[in-house]
């Protein structure tokens, strides 16, 4: 795993992963920036730590038997990721453009649970947000159209990335497609066919950057 620009953090006075405040317990928090493409961990490794985003993208993703990738999600920054409910992780993490993480060992947070109840409380309530992505991602996969998958995700971005109406994608369309069980032809198709009915327009050569025009259009092909 290539770590480059580590920067130790020792924040004691206010240390803070996403919505728990660490600042009453003995915890450390660190962060290390990765090049676009290093991986973070993989797949079946000893879940070691917890992660959160501060800026770039990460996207998690598992190898199908057949060589297929499905990607199972893509955390921005404040995004939290790397909770597990065993011991080993279950996707393999990859940096999907220079990002930087905080990490923390996660038995030192586990041993901050069991001495703080407001700790516990925001753990769990983490826990059951990646179960509710999951859940959503698998009705998407299981229910959805091509182009309702790909209104589905414009949607999701849409206000995660850039504020309301701008969406700055930091993944690729075959990240995109990975993601959403489609084809990476189709994916293209679908925004194309978006762009023609005047739901958004491309912004930049690269289309990374999409304005929605017409957010109830979207919803109304989600539906």
């Amino acid at each position: 795993m290539e770590m480059i620009e580590k920067r130790s953090t020792e924040l004691a006075k206010e240390p803070r992963l996403g919505e728990l405040d660490l600042s009453h317990a003995q915890v450390s928090l660190t962060e290390f920036r990765y090049s676009k493409g290093t991986e973070l961990f993989g797949e079946a490794e000893p879940a070691a730590y917890i992660y959160q985003v501060i800026e770039g993208a990460v996207r998690t993703h598992k190898l199908l038997s057949d060589g297929r990738r499905q990607i199972g999600a893509f955390h921005l920054p404040g995004d939290i990721f790397g909770l597990e409910n065993g011991d080993l992780h279950r996707f393999t993490a990859e940096a999907i453009i220079d990002t930087t993480v905080r990490y923390v060992k996660r038995v030192d947070l586990e041993s901050a649970v069991k001495s703080d109840a407001a700790i516990a409380r925001a753990l769990l309530t983490m826990t059951a947000q990646n179960l509710q992505h999951v859940e959503n991602h698998m009705l998407l996969l299981g229910r959805k159209t091509s182009q309702e998958r790909v209104a589905a995700f414009l949607l999701e971005m849409n206000g995660r990335v850039s504020g309301p109406g701008v969406v700055a994608l930091p993944m690729s369309r075959g990240d995109i497609a990975d993601y959403l069980g489609l084809r990476l032809e189709t994916v293209s198709r679908a925004l194309s066919g978006f762009e023609r009915k005047g739901y958004l327009r491309f912004v930049g050569t690269t289309q990374r950057q999409i304005v929605v025009l017409n957010s109830a259009g979207l919803t109304e092909i989600d539906r």
